[in-house]
């Protein structure tokens, strides 16, 4: 029989093994285990190591379980070529400031050559939804019945009221999903500003506004929006309303912006920027020409504002969030492993701060739609979405507590659904001048209107 010297040494680190051994009874030697008292107690002290770890060693596995079985992309970005989303998803598997705007539209004119002409957003959703029928899919709100068991996909309290202020935009992203840029004239009018005002100080429920665009700061109601909001917030009417701004950076470096970082960061408002790499080449790939450099000098200028301190967990009021999405038809890597990435290359290397990395998935509409059917790899992303599709991401979509307003004032359940004009109301032209409230029972009444498209929200980590 082994002896306890020797039986430690040959199961240490393994309380199972210990406890086997130690129990055995060896009848070939004709030997039986001597149980001493002190092979009890470290035998008890052994089974209540095991028993503690156990749970731990559990939930660990059964985490890193539900993440295995997702196809995030590489944290390596440089990985996600043309050719791999090819073999993926196609059939066969300066100090005086300047403007971006002539480089967007050399950028907007080049390509052009890329993307096909636009459709009718009604024909869009047709093809969509002729490729998940191809893959054999059911449409999205019975797929979510069928394969997630979720049958209350219902409308909630509004806790974010977003504002699309305009198209008009300084970039020409090539995979904007709202097709902005400097040739867009569409901005939202002064009385529809006033409009969403009163909705936010009538809607008691809100607790943050999120104002988007294009470049939201290059609309004329831009300030005033801030302004009116941190009124509402500052005179105690909802003093915990966040007011978040999707920037683009580089407009912060547009001639006649010189005080719009001090003007965000008078009003404590948070910025969520879009930066999809942390190279240049990737980045100005898909956003433009110099964009990356602008966007590290824009970063840079929201630091030396105060914004970016603090950490993941830093306080709203002048946080910097950014935002990566794929450059082409591939699920985006998973947050947590990215955002170490990122703050190795733009914290260590390049010295600007920021609070948490956001991971988005391409949403399959408008020029990114346009994108994936010149290549032959639209079916192909559809399935990706699809066969990725995460049950505990649906609960957790924006249009559930969400509002989403257009720059003529129309109501939407998401910014998606208002670039494809999925209104609500029973016409689809429910506006601001309709509802007193985002408690209106006509909106909360409205049932959410789902598409195909809705699949790049539930993929792996979810999108919203």
């Amino acid at each position: 029989m082994a002896q306890p010297a020797t039986l430690a040494k040959s199961s240490a680190g393994c309380p199972v093994t210990f406890l086997r051994e130690l129990f055995s009874v060896r009848r070939g030697e004709g030997e039986k285990s001597e149980l001493s008292p002190a092979k009890v107690v470290a035998a008890l002290g052994a089974a209540a190591l095991a028993a503690a770890a156990a749970p731990v060693l559990y939930r660990s596995a059964k985490d890193w379980w539900k993440q295995r079985k997702y196809e995030y992309g590489p944290v390596d970005i440089t990985l996600m070529t043309a050719k791999a989303a090819q073999e993926a998803c196609g059939k066969d598997a300066t100090s005086e400031r300047t403007s971006l705007i002539p480089d967007a539209l050399l950028d907007l004119e080049e390509s052009s050559e890329i993307l096909q002409e636009a459709m009718k957003p009604s024909d869009e959703c047709d093809q969509r939804a002729q490729a998940l029928t191809r893959l054999g899919a059911p449409p999205f709100r019975k797929f979510i019945k069928e394969r997630g068991n979720i049958t209350d996909f219902e409308r909630g309290p509004c806790k974010v009221l977003q504002l699309n202020v305009g198209l008009y935009c300084n970039q020409a992203c090539n995979h904007c999903h709202v097709e902005s840029s400097p040739l867009r004239k569409e901005m939202m009018s002064e009385e529809v500003v006033e409009r969403c005002l009163h909705l936010l100080r009538s809607s008691p429920s809100v607790n943050a506004l999120d104002i988007t665009g294009g470049a939201p700061e290059l609309n004329k109601g831009f300030k005033r929006l801030i302004e009116g909001a941190a009124e509402i917030r500052d005179i105690g009417v909802r003093p915990n309303l966040r007011i978040i701004d999707r920037c683009n950076l580089t407009v912060l470096l547009e001639p006649g912006q010189e005080g719009l970082a001090e003007f965000l960061a008078k009003h404590k408002v948070d910025i969520i920027a879009s930066l999809p790499s942390y190279e240049a080449e990737a980045t100005d790939k898909q956003r433009g020409r110099k964009v990356f450099q602008r966007s590290i000098d824009g970063l840079r200028i929201l630091n030396q504002h105060g914004y970016g301190a603090g950490g993941p967990c830093a306080k709203h009021g002048r946080r910097l969030d950014l935002v990566f999405n794929p450059p082409g038809p591939f699920l985006p890597p998973q947050q947590a492993c990215l955002d170490k990435k990122y703050r190795s290359e733009l914290c260590t290397k390049m010295e600007v701060q920021f609070n948490q990395l956001i991971t988005i998935a391409n949403m399959p509409i408008k020029r990114f739609f346009d994108f994936l059917r010149k290549k032959g790899t639209l079916e192909g992303y559809m399935d990706l979405l699809v066969r990725n599709f995460n049950p505990c991401t649906v609960k957790k979509v924006m249009c559930i507590d969400h509002v989403n307003v257009g720059w003529d004032g129309r109501i939407f359940d998401c910014d998606f659904n208002q670039q494809l004009e999925l209104g609500l109301g029973q016409d689809g032209k429910m506006d601001v001048f309709t509802i007193e409230s985002l408690d209106d029972p006509r909106l909360r009444q409205s049932p959410i209107r789902t598409a195909a498209h809705c699949f790049g929200c539930t993929a792996a980590q979810g999108s919203s």
